[in-house]
Formats: C-alpha cells, structure tokens, sequence
C-alpha cells in the first residue's frame, strides 16, 4: 500500500467524518446517516492501515475517530438506580452463589487449620516464645491487654472505617490476584488464618479463650465470610488459567474476571457492614451473648440472602456478569 495516496484518497472522508462529529445533536437526519456510512469506511481504512501500512501517528488518529464514532452511533449506556437494585438482588448474589463449590470447602479448610494451627500455638510454650517474649504475651492476653483495648483504642467510626478499607484491600486482592494460578490468593489466606491461630492460641493459654471468641465472633463471622468469598473466588478464577472448560481460556478469564469484580464491590458492601460491627458493637458495653447474637444474626442474613436471592437468580441463569449489551461494549475494532 502506497501511504501517501491512501491518505490523499481518503482525508476528505475522515475530515467530513470528524466535522460531522463536532455537530452532534445538531446533524439532520441525512447527516446521521452519513455519519453511519463513514465511520463503517474509516473503521475499514483502520483495518487495512494496521495490516498494511501501519503507521502510528495515522492509525492513533483513526482509532480515536473510529471509537468518537462508535459511540456517536451506539450510544452510551449510562448506569441506573435499576441496575444497582438488580446487581445487589441477582447479580451478585447469584455470583457467590454459584461460586460456593469453592468458597465453602476454603472457609472449612480455613477454620480447621486456624483451630490446628491455634491449639498447637497454645499447647507449646516454645512456639509461643518464639512469637514473642513472655513480658510481652502476657501484655497481650492479660485482662485489659492489648487483645482488649485493640477494639476501643480508636474512635468507633474511624476505626471502622479503617477495618473496612483494610478488609476491602485483602478480599480486592483475593479477587483479583487470582488469575496469578492461585498462589498470591494462598498467600493472603494463609496471613489472615495465621493471624486468627495465634490469638486463639495465645488467650487459649492464658485461659481466656471465652473472652477472645466474644471479642472476635461478633464482626468475625461476616468478616471472615466475605474473606472466604473473596478466597474462593479467586482461586476459581486461578483455575480458570489451567482449566477454562468448554469456553476459550480468553472467554473464560473474561467472564468470570468480571464477575470477580463485580464481587468485590458487592464484598466491600458486606465488609462495611463487618466494619460497623466491629467499630460500634464489638468494643461497646452490651454484654457478650448480645454482641454474638448480632454477629450470627448479621452471618445468617448474608447467608440467607446468597442461598435465597443468589440461588433464585442463578437458576434464572444469573451469573453475575454483565448482562449482553454490557459484554458487547468492548473497545472499538475496525470491521
């Protein structure tokens, strides 16, 4: 392809195109049909210029009229209240819902190895002076110790607020790092499991294991859920790398890389809530069947609300992505 004469044929094109672009809402209906017939040509001359003759500066010009054409042409899609209310009643929960082959057994592994992991810390006094020295345990686990005063140490709303970016951040790179063959995601689980094993394992020495389970249950339950969802999740889409099923491993990546993220906006709602229990509820006065209670209730409504409004959905064929006119808004492509 002769660059030169390829451009001189055809600038004119591309410059009536751009004019008719800068008149938007103002183009008749003769000029909107125009504007269709050039922009299917100039997303042609873009698809020969990069097989033929690409040139950067050229083709950088193309795409970008191409795509203000584009959406000139189909329009934007813009988000409604509509398509809040339906993510939070059928696309995430059906999501979680059709994940929980992978988000169950983890929580379940999980809890089993942090209770090994926490037994074996309390039950080995060498492991614990390994973690710290005795002055400093027994400043941790005494009564009114720092496992205590961790949950009053700050103001409820910016601790709060706080727990939840912190936990947000954890299950956002659970969901994310996934595609990275699962082993960023083990990783994460593995410090949250630990965590959780050495203060079981450290007040279960000293006795107080009641007191630590009535500090860590109230927030913890949906805590650690929506951390098991995140989980779980991400290593389902890991696996995807390795085995995509009957879809290409690009469209399989591709679906269920939106749904994860997805879930993680849908998670960061559920942490918030975690996050409020454990700024506002877990240091107050009320006593501890009270701030368990709310913690189980808070657990069985999300539970309930997957396995009802999750299950409803994914048996209507729900799966948390975007619904068919959202996946075909991709990038624009010449034709």
């Amino acid at each position: 392809m002769d660059l030169d004469v390829f451009v001189t044929a055809h600038h004119g094109e591309w410059d009536r195109l751009d004019h008719l672009l800068r008149r938007g809402r103002r183009m008749t209906g003769e000029e909107a049909d125009e504007l269709v017939a050039l922009y299917q040509r100039t997303a042609t001359h873009l698809s020969l210029l990069q097989s033929s003759a690409p040139d950067p500066a050229l083709t950088a010009r193309l795409t970008q009229l191409v795509a203000r054409a584009r959406a000139t042409v189909t329009g934007t899609r813009r988000a409604s209240w509509r398509d809040a209310t339906r993510f939070l009643t059928e696309g995430f929960p059906a999501a979680v819902y059709r994940s929980r082959h992978w988000w169950i057994p983890t929580a379940v592994l999980s809890v089993l190895l942090a209770a090994v992991m926490g037994w074996w810390i309390g039950t080995h006094p060498e492991v614990q002076a390994s973690i710290a020295a005795p002055e400093d345990l027994r400043a941790l686990t005494r009564p009114g110790g720092e496992y205590e005063t961790y949950y009053s140490s700050h103001p409820a709303a910016s601790f709060a607020a706080q727990v939840w970016t912190n936990n947000a951040r954890a299950a956002a790179m659970c969901l994310v790092l996934g595609a990275f063959l699962c082993i960023p995601v083990v990783w994460i689980l593995f410090v949250n499991v630990l965590n959780l094993a050495v203060g079981v394992g450290l007040m279960s020495s000293a006795g107080r294991l009641d007191t630590f389970l009535g500090l860590v249950l109230p927030h913890g339950l949906l805590e650690l859920t929506a951390v098991f969802v995140a989980a779980g999740t991400g290593l389902r889409l890991g696996w995807t790398v390795i085995d995509p099923g009957p879809l290409s491993r690009r469209a399989a990546l591709a679906q269920r890389g939106r749904a994860a993220l997805g879930m993680a906006l849908g998670l960061a709602l559920v942490l918030l809530v975690s996050g409020l229990i454990e700024g506002f509820v877990t240091p107050s006065g009320l006593p501890t069947w009270a701030r368990i209670t709310i913690g189980v209730v808070a657990e069985l409504a999300f539970l309930a609300y997957v396995y009802v409004l999750g299950g409803r959905a994914a048996r209507a064929g729900g799966t948390g992505d975007l619904d068919a006119e959202g996946r075909s808004a991709n990038a624009p492509s010449a034709w």
